[in-house]
């Protein structure tokens, strides 16, 4: 018995020794890491400015009604609960949604993001934003019946500029659990769209740290070290207040106008653009939203709302993200590609009301026949079946259907050098690629698709109510089935005009008209155009940068922008410019309607001016709203009138 004893003592001794001898670093570091907890003090988010200076994005002071984590911890949750809703009455707010703010995202109960709570355990918890002071002051008043609740004061965004800038400018969220396990604080605000998203870490700055000591409940004893944040760079931007908010107006006006007219108007978007440099003057989407509802904390609701495809998923950034047949205003390649192939500048060519091309009759807008038209004219009154008669002949030429590449197309070849199917690469997130379809685009997209459509080819589409439709699915289903690999003369010639499979941005539609008005320099758009520190001295300079050259000859060059310079005086776009000063302030452009099968057309202008040096581009485009010349182009002209006056 005594041996056992003596085994048992020598035991622990020996353990004991091993835990103050040899395991002492290891365990004390563990203790230390137990016990204190590093905090983050966010630094002050830089500001996004117009190009005059404006602010577009600011940090203004808000009254913030907070709860001390340690009553999460010692209160019961009933009691916890019953304080909340004494806030929630004296604040008149819902109770429901501040007792969201008290559980943490992902855990039992916790409302859906993001109107839980995704902040640190260890400091404040926000209940509710923007409180009236006087409503705080009556709770800070009466400690004995709000424990624990504070009141302080922090920065949130502010969008004090008349120009919303909405998709632009972006707005800030939360940090998610996998951008903590990469080293952002909890509490940090992270740009989640727009400029915000793109020069996020520019703007946010350095974060102040502040070492704390904590008992083994988890409540702040002390403060060991600290650290003061350090400021944002602000972001001066090219975009011309006046500008952005004259172009969201005319959008705005344009929906409404054709809604009126018994169209959908889906969406909307218009941007503008130097055609020097590249610098976004302005970009506007519709549907808009208020972008201060991210202010203190979006609700689940609220959230869903944004992204709800029956209210026009107004987050969706449509000058950069949607896609659409860029139609007539695609002959800027067009006409050249022709060029290419042998289309004489000198001579005039016939303009049928329609042509038959293999086993189908393709028309002019209204099947109108205008006659024999010189080139020039030919754009300005945009006759398709002068486009169609060229662009046949063009893929008759290179092979027809037993030509399976693009190398000898001047219009695949040319659309792609006008940037058309590549990202522009804006500084904005989101944005589409586009699709310039040739051969081997729809031999790569049939072979992704064959088995659909072969099984659509057998079993038809008897859901479709409308007849006319359900047949053309079927039809397209079997020819799609037994040889959509080949590129038909139907592609070549729907190429031409802007329709097909062709899609393009509203960006990228611009980019190319400013390089069709600079001389042929393709530059990446950029809204961005310097980072500055608070004080304004500029950190750093974001210089233009060329991307591509359209390679277009002097005379290829010089026959387009004839052809364009026509369409506002005796053209499609006349009528829409009608009052305006032409003759002081020449402005040229191509308007355009693009037609799909069930669907209204979507109305696009696109222009550069002031000739003969352009300085801007603007392009105005309205899903299902119309045709382009009474739609788009008059909202395109409102654009150009702010950009007259701000010129003299």
């Amino acid at each position: 018995m005594l041996l056992v004893a003596v085994l048992l003592l020598g035991g622990v001794v020996g353990r004991l020794a091993q835990l103050q001898l040899l395991d002492h670093p290891e365990l004390a570091d563990q203790a230390a890491a137990v016990s204190t907890r590093t905090l983050t003090e966010p630094a002050l988010r830089g500001r996004l400015l117009a190009a005059d200076g404006t602010v577009l994005a600011d940090n203004d002071p808000t009254t913030v009604l907070t709860l001390d984590p340690s009553m999460l911890v010692e209160l019961p949750e009933e009691e916890l609960r019953a304080l909340v809703d004494d806030v929630a009455a004296a604040l008149d707010l819902p109770a429901d949604r501040l007792w969201g703010r008290t559980r943490v995202c992902g855990t039992p109960q916790a409302p859906p993001a993001p109107s839980c709570f995704t902040g640190s355990p260890y400091q404040p918890v926000p209940l509710a934003y923007d409180v009236d002071p006087v409503a705080a002051l009556a709770v800070l008043e009466r400690p004995e019946d709000f424990p624990g609740v504070t009141v302080e004061t922090r920065p949130v965004r502010a969008h004090p500029a008349e120009a919303s800038a909405t998709h632009v400018l972006g707005y800030l969220g939360r940090p998610t659990a996998e951008e903590v396990d990469q080293g952002l604080a909890p509490e940090a605000l992270v740009g989640r769209a727009g400029l915000e998203q793109v020069y996020d870490e520019q703007l946010r700055g350095t974060d102040g740290r502040t070492t704390v000591t904590v008992d083994p409940r988890g409540v702040v004893t002390g403060r060991l070290d600290h650290q003061d944040p350090v400021p944002g760079l602000d972001v001066r931007t090219h975009l011309e207040p006046r500008v952005q908010r004259r172009a969201e107006e005319v959008i705005a006006d344009a929906v409404s106008s054709a809604r009126d007219a018994g169209r959908p108007a889906d969406s909307a978007a218009a941007v503008v653009l130097d055609v020097r440099t590249g610098g976004v003057v302005a970009a506007a989407s519709w549907p808009d939203y208020d972008l201060d509802v991210w202010t203190g904390g979006i609700s689940h609701e609220q959230y869903e709302a944004l992204l709800d495809p029956e209210a026009g998923s107004p987050l969706r950034n449509r000058v950069v993200g949607d896609t659409f047949p860029p139609a007539s205003t695609f002959k800027v390649v067009s006409l050249p590609a022709a060029l290419r192939h042998g289309v004489d500048p000198e001579r005039e060519y016939p303009c049928p009301g329609s042509v038959r091309i293999g086993d189908r009759t393709f028309t002019n807008y209204e099947s109108e026949a205008h006659g024999p038209l010189t080139v020039e004219e030919i754009v300005e009154v945009s006759c398709d079946t002068a486009f169609y008669r060229w662009a046949h002949r063009n893929w008759q030429d290179i092979g027809g259907v037993n030509q399976d590449a693009d190398l000898r197309d001047p219009y695949v070849l040319l659309a792609q050098d006008f940037g058309f199917g590549e990202p522009t690469g804006v500084d904005l997130p989101g944005e589409a690629a586009g699709r310039v379809p040739g051969r081997e685009w729809k031999r790569g997209y049939w072979q992704a698709t064959r088995e659909d459509s072969c099984a659509r080819a057998e079993r038809g589409y008897p859901e479709e109510p409308d007849r006319a439709r359900r047949e053309f699915l079927e039809q397209l289903a079997e020819e799609n089935c037994t040889d959509g690999w080949q590129y038909r003369a139907g592609d070549a010639v729907n190429l031409s005009i802007g329709q097909g499979d062709l899609a393009a941005t509203p960006l990228q539609v611009a980019s190319a008209y400013a390089a069709v008005a600079n001389g042929g320099t393709l530059w990446q758009p950029q809204v961005a155009a310097a980072l500055q520190d608070q004080r304004g001295q500029v950190v750093s300079q974001l210089d233009p940068e060329p991307i591509g050259d359209l390679g277009l000859t002097r005379r290829e060059l010089a026959v387009l922008r004839d052809g364009l310079d026509g369409v506002n005086t005796d053209g499609t776009g006349a009528a829409a410019f009608t009052g305006f000063d032409l003759d002081s302030y020449p402005v040229a452009g191509k308007t355009g309607s693009a037609e799909s099968f069930g669907r209204r057309a979507t109305a696009w202008y696109a222009s550069y001016g002031p000739l003969p040096e352009p300085r801007y581009a603007v392009v105005v485009v309205v899903e299902q709203g119309g045709i382009g010349g009474t739609v788009a182009a008059p909202a395109a002209r409102d654009i150009w009138e702010v950009l007259r006056r701000l010129d003299r």
